[in-house]
């Protein structure tokens, strides 16, 4: 568990005690920013990929990769974003010569979902436990929902309540051929019946986003990738 700051709210004052969570790192190991006790909290005015992310490195592993930046929701409702020690904060977890990941993938840890920011960290937290590397904004923004990326591959976020549609299985899987990359699909309200056999046949994993951030595999294919991982 990461250690307590205090933080103040710039609108209304109101101190708060906050501890960034932890994620967890493909190897299992336990990943949390080190905030930066003297910094000083910003009201969230407007949302951009590379503010709300920050680069941690596993103490376990040495593995690099991005995680969302800490934020407290203050009752004044000002969203207040937190500062973090340095560009590329430590994890907390182990110190020391950092020993090779097992091969055996742990356990998957969800994110809870409560705004459409936590559905894009659960499926971003999913594909790091799939063995993804590189995740990072889209380069194009998909007709609906949230575009990210990673080495080989590219995933649609649907946090939305209306099941995804024929097209926008279709559009996501043109937009990846045109990327030479894979692709797959995280919805929150499920798909429409023809959408679900358009991406059987186009070769699409399709899942579900339960509210505890557990993505749950519709398709074959989605099954396949769940057991195996990214090879």
């Amino acid at each position: 568990m990461s250690e307590s700051v205090s933080v103040r709210c710039p609108a209304c004052r109101r101190e708060h005690l906050y501890a960034a969570p932890s994620y967890p790192c493909t190897c299992g190991a336990p990943v949390a920013p080190q905030l930066d006790r003297h910094g000083t909290a910003t009201a969230v005015t407007h949302r951009a990929w590379a503010e709300d992310w920050v680069t941690l490195q596993c103490g376990s592993c040495g593995r690099r990769d991005q995680w969302p930046r800490p934020e407290l929701g203050c009752p004044c409702g000002t969203v207040l974003r937190i500062a973090v020690a340095g560009q590329t904060a430590a994890a907390e977890a182990g110190t020391g010569a950092a020993p090779a990941p097992p091969r055996r993938r742990r356990p998957f840890q969800p994110v809870t979902i409560r705004t459409a920011r936590d559905a894009v960290t659960a499926a971003a937290v999913y594909l790091r436990w799939l063995g993804c590397r590189d995740i990072r904004r889209a380069d194009q923004r998909p007709p609906s929902g949230i575009g990210i990326a990673a080495r080989g591959l590219l995933a649609q976020v649907d946090p939305t309540v209306r099941p995804a549609s024929l097209r926008d299985v279709e559009c996501l899987w043109l937009t990846a051929m045109t990327e030479s990359a894979a692709c797959v699909y995280f919805s929150l309200a499920g798909y429409a019946t023809d959408a679900r056999t358009r991406a059987d046949t186009l070769g699409v994993p399709l899942f579900v986003l339960d509210l505890t951030g557990t993505p749950q595999p519709v398709n074959s294919l989605a099954d396949e990738l769940d057991a195996t991982g990214v090879r």
